[in-house]
C-alpha cells in the first residue's frame, strides 16, 4: 500500500461514515449500550465501524486491520497495519455535545504516518495529504446536494509559534482531572480550552492550542490519526513520564500518558 492509496480510500470512508454517524446523531432517539469495560457503545459506532472496517479490507485486503469495535483485532500484531476509532468520543455523540470524530490511520514500525479525523458534527476535516502535510479541507457535504466526492478547498496548518509565557493549552471535556490541572499549572497559561475526542490534536496541529496532557487512559486507536495530522503540521507527540516518542504497536495497543505539542513548548518534567 502506497501513501497515494491509502489517503483518498481513509478520507471516502470517514466522510461516509460521518453521514451515517449525523443520521443517527440527528434522530429522535437511538440504543446506547455499555461494553465491558464500561464505557458506552451506541448503533452509531457499529454502523461506522461496518463501513469504514469493509471498505479498508476491500481496498487493503492484505493489511493488518485494529478497530476498536472489533475485539478479535486487539489481539492482532503486526508492523504495519490500520487502526480505526470508527466515533472517537461516544460520550460526547450521546450528550449531543458534537466533539466527537471519525479516526483512521495507518501505522507503519510504531509511527502513525497518515490519519484522517473527520468532526462530522462541526464540518471540519483534517488529514495528511499523501506526501505528509497536514490539511483543514472545506467540507460540503450536505449543501446543494454535494457528496463525498466534491472535494473542497484544502488549507495547509501549522503548529503555531509558542509563546512560553502565555501558552495556550487544551484538554479533555469529559476525562479532566486534578493530576491533568497540576500538570498544566506548571506552565504560564494564557488560555485553556476544553475539547472532546482527537479533535484535541488537531487544535494543537491548527495552532489553535500549544499544549495537550493526557494524564489518563487512552487507546492507539483514540490517538494514532490525530498523532499522524499534528506530525504533518510540525507538531510532536512524546510519553508523560521520560519525553521519548509515543509508539505504536504495543500489546494491547493501550498508551501511557503523553503530551501532544508544538515543538517550541518547553516541556516541564511529569
Amino acid at each position: 500500500m502506497n501513501y497515494s492509496d491509502f489517503v483518498p480510500v481513509a478520507r471516502r470512508l470517514a466522510l461516509e461514515a460521518g453521514e451515517k454517524i449525523m443520521e443517527i446523531y440527528n434522530s429522535d432517539d437511538f440504543d446506547v449500550k455499555v461494553k465491558s469495560d464500561d464505557s458506552p457503545v451506541t448503533e452509531a459506532d457499529e454502523a461506522a465501524d461496518a463501513l469504514i472496517s469493509a471498505g479498508l479490507r476491500d481496498a487493503f485486503p492484505d493489511v493488518v486491520l485494529v478497530t476498536e469495535e472489533q475485539a478479535a483485532s486487539h489481539s492482532e500484531k503486526a508492523d504495519t497495519f490500520l487502526i480505526v476509532d470508527p466515533l472517537d468520543g461516544t460520550k460526547e455523540f450521546v450528550h449531543r455535545r458534537g466533539d466527537f470524530t471519525v479516526n483512521i490511520a495507518f501505522v507503519e514500525d510504531g509511527v502513525p504516518t497518515r490519519g484522517v479525523v473527520y468532526a462530522p458534527a462541526k464540518g471540519r476535516l483534517f488529514y495528511n495529504l499523501p506526501e505528509g502535510q497536514a490539511v483543514e479541507e472545506e467540507i460540503f457535504i450536505g449543501r446543494d446536494k454535494h457528496t463525498v466526492e466534491d472535494e473542497g478547498q484544502k488549507c495547509p496548518i501549522t503548529v503555531r509559534k509558542s509563546d512560553n509565557e502565555a501558552l495556550i493549552v487544551v484538554a479533555s471535556k469529559s476525562h479532566r482531572d486534578q493530576a491533568t490541572d497540576d500538570y498544566i499549572n506548571k506552565y504560564a497559561v494564557k488560555d485553556s480550552k476544553s475539547a472532546g475526542s482527537s479533535l484535541k490534536f488537531c487544535l494543537v496541529a491548527t495552532g489553535e492550542a500549544d499544549l495537550y496532557p493526557r494524564v489518563g487512559r487512552t487507546m492507539e486507536w483514540d490517538t494514532a490519526a490525530g498523532h499522524a495530522v499534528l506530525q504533518g503540521a510540525g507538531g510532536k507527540v512524546v510519553r508523560f513520564d521520560d519525553h521519548s516518542p509515543l509508539t505504536y504497536g504495543k500489546d494491547g495497543y493501550a498508551n501511557p500518558f503523553f503530551i501532544a505539542y508544538a515543538p517550541g513548548v518547553e516541556l516541564k518534567p511529569a
